[in-house]
């Protein structure tokens, strides 16, 4: 109940603290630049072009101190190493000849390339797929709410669920993992799949992809709908088939919202951590990048090396994030 009330104070406090610097702030530009008198008209727009600013000026600070800050913060971090003694000292790119010495970040690096060819392709491709076939029938609202569910569960969450079904006991026990019961019951014997080597990777995507399905579906549900009706009924009437008509007719109308789908499902995967610290925490050969960083940081304590994987991630991701929204300020107009 405490907390309850600790909650709910802060977020008066925090609602109280916005309305007040929105009206103080509005109040002040007049009293700098009164709306009357004898420059009452340049007074207003001198206001009108400052009046903005004041009200962005809070979500700029955020954004500056939560995401611009620790930006320059992981870059210098990551040219300077710590000293026994405590501080830091200035080592330039060693971290990063160190990083790319060790055979563990190229394993991460490797997995997330794997990573990049599977998860977005299959999500995007599913996606589409179930869009099709659930726009065509009279449930098929239903069945999009219902593979959309799973975006409604943390990535930790999913990975807890899928541990389950991937859990394995001794042969002579009673199988709990869904996939080992299915194995049993058709005569082989129980896997531990996560340790296979190579193919745990796999295991591990399938949340991913089983979580972002819903999200292409219900993205490129959309457009579907969005496609022109008289071209489908002009392909008809030319006798086109609908392998045809989706392929040659829907797919091309629709395209730069599926590549909207695959880089955004794509920044998602160079990022991935949770699935796989819930899972194998990296072990037999599923070590990905955003890992292998957490295990620098608050594992090793190697605050350099940590930091110089963050900045190789965030490089691998900016490209296809400014891409993206270029992308989709196209799409807009």
């Amino acid at each position: 109940m405490a907390q309850a009330l600790q909650a709910l104070t802060t977020i008066l406090i925090g609602l109280g603290a916005c309305v007040g610097y929105f009206f103080l702030s509005n109040k002040l530009v007049d009293v700098i630049w009164p709306p009357r008198g004898a420059n009452a008209g340049r007074n207003i727009n001198r206001a009108n072009m400052i009046r903005p600013w004041l009200f962005l000026f809070p979500a700029l600070f955020a954004l500056g101190l939560y995401l611009g800050y620790p930006v320059f913060e992981t870059l210098r971090l990551s040219l300077l190493e710590r000293v026994p003694g405590g501080g830091y000292q200035w080592v330039g790119f060693e971290n990063y000849a160190r990083m790319s010495g060790e055979a563990k970040f190229w394993e991460a690096m490797r997995n997330n390339m794997l990573w990049l060819l599977v998860v977005p392709a299959a999500s995007t491709g599913f996606g589409l797929l179930v869009a099709q076939l659930t726009d065509s029938i009279r449930w098929g609202r239903i069945a999009q709410m219902l593979i959309f569910m799973p975006m409604a569960i943390s990535f930790v969450g999913a990975a807890v669920i899928w541990k389950l079904v991937y859990d394995a006991r001794p042969i002579d026990q009673e199988q709990i993992g869904m996939l080992n019961a299915l194995v049993v019951t058709l005569g082989g014997e129980p896997q531990t799949w996560l340790t296979i080597p190579f193919w745990n990777n796999f295991f591990l995507m399938l949340v991913l992809i089983w979580i972002q399905t819903g999200f292409a579906t219900v993205i490129l549900s959309a457009a579907l709908r969005g496609i022109p009706e008289e071209t489908i009924e002009a392909a008809i009437v030319d006798g086109a088939n609908p392998f045809q008509i989706f392929f040659k007719i829907k797919v091309p109308q629709i395209y730069g919202t599926i590549l909207v789908v695959w880089t955004t499902i794509t920044i998602v995967v160079l990022k991935v951590f949770d699935i796989v610290y819930a899972m194998t925490n990296g072990q037999w050969q599923t070590q990905v990048l955003a890992n292998y960083m957490f295990d620098k940081l608050f594992v090793a304590n190697d605050w350099g090396v940590g930091s110089a994987s963050a900045i190789v991630i965030m490089v691998l991701v900016l490209p296809i994030l400014v891409w993206n929204v270029r992308n989709a300020r196209k799409e807009m107009e």
